[in-house]
């Protein structure tokens, strides 16, 4: 391989990188299992906060920050999760037991989840960065 091949080579590998960060930017839509419905929601579907829930508020983005509010003290319950999704290059993705529900990465936008609660430990992360943009949080009761 000539010298100027491997230039090229690393050039091109170097870009993917940095403009891989994951998915497309053709609209993308929030996919997740609900465990108040049992099922998946459709592309695009906000699902129904349950009538006088709590609210929890999930943000990720622009840069590479990720954040859960209003997760202090929870009990097992109904809760209504929205998500304010900043970036293209970012997704938020909930998990713990009986919940996953995430936005797409491709997703900017809000987004909400009704998400049944149950005692344990929950996590949220952006999945193309998760070593670096996760948190964690408990359900007691």
């Amino acid at each position: 391989m000539t010298q100027c091949c491997k230039v090229l080579v690393v050039a091109l590998f170097t870009l993917a990188a940095l403009t891989g960060c994951g998915g497309d930017d053709n609209g993308g839509s929030a996919e997740g299992t609900t465990t108040e419905a049992g099922g998946t929601t459709e592309a695009g579907a906000t699902t129904e906060a349950a009538a006088g829930g709590t609210t929890i508020k999930g943000s990720v983005g622009p840069g590479f920050d990720i954040s859960v509010e209003g997760a202090d003290n929870l009990t097992p319950g109904t809760y209504t999760l929205e998500v304010e999704d900043k970036s293209s290059s970012h997704n938020f993705h909930l998990t713990g037991p009986g919940v996953d529900v995430k936005t797409e990465v491709s997703f900017e936008g809000n987004m909400s989840f009704t998400v049944n609660l149950q005692a344990g430990e929950y996590h949220f992360q952006c999945d193309p960065h998760s070593s670096s943009m996760n948190g964690d949080f408990t359900v007691s009761g």
